[in-house]
Formats: C-alpha cells, structure tokens, sequence
C-alpha cells in the first residue's frame, strides 16, 4: 500500500485552476521532488495534503498511523524559548516517557508493587530503542551540520531573524525522524557547506520525503521521483530531477508532433469539406464532417509564462555613489571587523557569507535602518536607494496585492497596476487574493513589481533570489545585469551572479564571531 494516495484532486482559486483530477502516489522509500512554476501551486499542494486547505474536490489518503513532519516556517515558537531548548522540543514524547518511568520507580519504592515495575521496564525498553540516552549527541550533530553554532545555543528564539528560525525549525524536523518528511524550500537559508550535508542526510534518510525546491542542483541529487504540477495538471516522473525532465520534453515533443500531424489531417479534411459540400462527393464531404466532429482534439503543449523585469535608471551625475568607513556594525557588540569599501558609479558588488553572519546587519547599518557603532557611510547626494529587504512582512496580510501597489502608489490607474504584476508573473485572480495567501515566490514577485515603479540610480537587494522559480531568476538577473546603476547583491547563490558582478565582499571573513572561534 502507498504511504500517500492522491485521487482526483481538483483547486483552484477564482478563476485560476491549480489542478483538475490529478492522481499520485508516494510509495515507500521514495523521496518525491515537487516542481513548476511560482503559481502553479505547489505550497498549496503541501498545505491539502498537511491538512492546513481543503481541496474543491478528491481524497487524500494517507497510511494509518503514520508520522509525518512539516516544515513549516512560519510556525508558532513559544516566547522565552532559547536555541538548545527549543531542540530538545524534538523529543517531548522521550521526555514525558522517562518523567513517567521515574515516577513508577518512585510509586514502587512506596508499596513494592511489581506491575509498577513492570510498566517501568517497558518504558525504558522503549527509551533504549529510541536511542534515548544518545539524544545530546544526536542534537549536536545536527547543530554541527546546519551551522547553527553561528547562532548560538542560548540566542533567544525572539531575537533571531526569519532565516535563522527556518534553520533551526529545519533542525527540530530532522531530529524527529519521522515516517514521512515534507520540506519546503529547504536550501532557502543554507550555506554551501550546509547544504552538501542535508544532501548527504536526506540521501542516508531511510523514510519517505516530499521536497520543494528551485534549486535544481540539490533536487537532482537528493529526489528519485519528481512531481511537476504545470497548466493544472500533476504528472509523476520516475528517476532524478534530470531524467524527469527529459521525460517532460520527450513527452512535450511527442504532443506537439502529434498536433501538428493532426492539424495537417483537420485542414486537410476541411478543404474537401469545402470544396465538396455540394457536388457530387457530397456524401464523403458529409462522412468527414461527422469524422471531424468524433476526433478526440490533441492540443498543443501549453506555453510557460516567464516574469520580466524592468528597474527604472534615474540619472547620476555623481561619479561616486558610496563611502563606507571604518563601519562597525552590530546590536550590543560589533558582528564583524571595520568595514572599508566605495563604489563609483554603475558598480555591481554582492556580499557573501553564510547565514547570520552580519550580512543583513552590514546592509541596514549603511542604509542608516541600524545605527552603526562606529564608522560611516556615505551615498553620494545624487544617489536614490531602492532597497529589497528578504523578509516577507506584511503590513496587513490580508490586503490583496493591488490594493498594496495602490496604496503605495495612489496615482496610478489600477489597469497599469494590473499590467506590472502580470508582467512579473502574478496573474489576475492572485492580484486580488490576500498577500498572507499567496507563496513565499509569488510575494517576492511583489516586491519587486513595488520597486519597478520607483526610478532608482542604487539597488540593494538583499536575497531576492529566496522562493523563486528558475525562470523568475533568470529574467531578474537579466534586469540587473541591464541596470544601469548601482547593486549591492547579497546572495548565498554564486550560479546567480557570477559572470557579472564587478566585485565580492567576504562577509564571513570579516566575522568577529569566526575570529574568536578559531583562537
């Protein structure tokens, strides 16, 4: 039996259909990649099958007394809850069985009961077979191989930023060993090295997984079936992430063959139609009308709709853009040595490093968000910032993406509204759905439409690239690589940028949190 049975499922929102009667399996063992474009419903498919949205129509079964972990990003953490704390949540049910355990060894110190020993006994069979006693070591591999020392096992959880939760939600999901793990966007906020360890983990991972990601590179290396959810339909392809997209195109070539043949034979059949309709081979003409009217229609494959970009340049007439001295940045205590750099005018820079280095921090310091604590930054008077912050934080998550567009800019027509965000890929029935229901691929296209209607001469984008389709990037690099301006990129995605960036700054070279590490 399948550990997940999908029949019949049918969504759809307003007018746009997610799906219609699509079927699938997750068969034991199988480690399932879920792919498309932003939009074609993938977050909505983890949400029927989590339970969290119920379809318009169609069952999903999934295997009796089965576990199966979620993870979930935006989950509720309780407040006051550190790192290591947080963690250890992973095992509560180990927890309460030993308190159990201990309390039956106490009753039976009273009264000598033997059941009560008994109860204790097998208790702690079930303990040793969980590797209870071995859950310290479990946990600090974990932590070692996420990199979550960075943050600090006693960091409050309240105090983190939003990637630094996704890693450690990441981390209690995999410490719970579940039957069945979904994982959305996974690599969102994980360095290099980070990530060549979830790949060797998931690879080593005996249960069955369902994984969403764009990136391509980790699908291929971690999925043996992948699930691609395009044009409102769910086709299952055995094998990598590669072979099934080969399959896709051996199957894409095979309908637009048989269209085309089709085509040839309908015009065919229409011409004699015409020509003979009223002469004396008007009983053929009147057979292949009714043949016309029978033949099962073979349409052609539905073409990607790809977002495009456009940031408007304002002119500079400043040769220099941007002073950064002697900045010293951080909350409390500095996060990074002094930082020194300028830019002159249409240099493109990207700031690298892992996860919680002080990338973010760098950035807001020098837009003045964060006061620095020592040191200065200077734009040049001429210089108009445009800046994408990563987090998806909505002033009122219920307000619809054209009403946010509109507020932001009251003057412009609704229908030059419209236009810009179907440009970058969100489509009439979304532009009125609640931002709060929309992917974290279809907010950030959002975002971005929001900048493409403010003239800038600086970019600062910080991770844009999180949540989005691989033909989302392309067109967004493209845009970039056209403007005519300023950038400062911070990217953990090196296939991105390199080729194009005219300089790189090592964040992670700069950390003071390293430097005391290694002495």
């Amino acid at each position: 039996m399948a550990l997940l049975e999908v029949k019949d499922l049918s969504m759809s929102y307003a007018e746009k259909q997610l799906y219609s009667e699509a079927s699938f399996q997750l068969n034991k063992g199988e480690h399932m990649g879920i792919v498309g474009q932003n939009g074609a419903g993938k977050s909505t498919l983890i949400k029927i099958l989590t339970g969290k949205v119920l379809p318009l129509n169609g069952q999903i079964l999934w295997q009796k007394n089965l576990k199966v972990g979620y993870l979930d990003q935006y989950a509720d953490i309780p407040t006051g809850m550190n790192l290591i704390t947080f963690l250890h949540t992973a095992f509560n049910h180990l927890y309460d069985l030993e308190r159990q355990m201990t309390e039956y060894y106490s009753e039976y110190a009273q009264n000598l009961d033997e059941r009560l020993l008994q109860r204790a006994g097998k208790i702690q069979e079930q303990l040793d077979s969980a590797n209870f006693y071995e859950l310290d070591t479990e946990i600090e591999r974990i932590i070692s191989g996420l990199g979550l020392e960075a943050i600090g096992r006693d960091h409050m959880i309240s105090e983190m930023s939003g990637g630094q939760r996704s890693k450690i939600i990441l981390a209690k999901l995999l410490l719970e060993n579940d039957d069945v793990i979904i994982l959305d966007e996974p690599t969102n906020y994980l360095d290099t090295n980070h990530i060549e360890w979830l790949i060797e983990f998931l690879q080593s991972f005996a249960g069955a997984a369902i994984i969403i990601s764009h990136d391509y590179d980790f699908l291929e290396q971690v999925t043996n079936t992948i699930a691609d959810i395009a044009f409102g339909k769910i086709t299952k392809y055995r094998g990598s992430f590669q072979q099934a997209m080969r399959q896709k195109t051996e199957k894409r070539d095979a309908q637009m063959r048989a269209f085309e043949k089709q085509q040839v034979e309908i015009t065919k059949a229409q011409k004699f139609i015409a020509k003979n309709k009223a002469g004396s081979k008007s009983n053929q003409a009147k057979s292949r009308e009714k043949m016309l009217a029978k033949m099962d229609i073979v349409t052609p494959p539905d073409e990607k709709l790809r977002a495009s970009f456009n940031f408007p340049y304002l002119n500079s007439g400043s040769q220099n853009a941007l002073t950064v001295k002697n900045l010293s940045v951080g909350y409390v205590t500095p996060l990074l040595m002094p930082v020194t750099f300028s830019m002159s005018h249409g240099q493109k820079i990207v700031f690298k490093g892992f996860n919680g280095v002080g990338k973010s921090t760098l950035i807001k310091s020098i837009l003045g968000i964060i006061k620095p604590l020592t040191g200065e930054s200077t734009f040049s008077p001429s210089v108009k910032v445009n800046y994408f912050s990563q987090d998806l934080v909505w002033e009122n998550e219920q307000a619809t993406p054209l009403a946010i567009m509109q507020n932001a800019y009251p003057l412009l027509e609704p229908k030059t509204i419209r236009t810009r965000l179907g440009a970058v890929g969100i489509n009439a029935s979304n532009a009125v759905k609640p931002i709060g229901l929309l992917s974290g691929g279809e907010q950030t296209k959002v975002k971005l439409a929001l900048m493409e209607l403010t003239q800038a001469n600086f970019l600062i984008l910080d991770e844009p690239t999180n949540h989005l389709d691989d033909d989302t990037k392309k067109g967004l690099k493209e845009a970039l690589q056209k403007f005519s301006g300023n950038l400062i990129l911070v990217s953990h995605e090196a296939s991105f940028y390199q080729g194009w960036i005219d300089k790189e700054l090592n964040v992670e070279g700069l950390s003071l949190k390293n430097t005391r590490n290694k002495r």
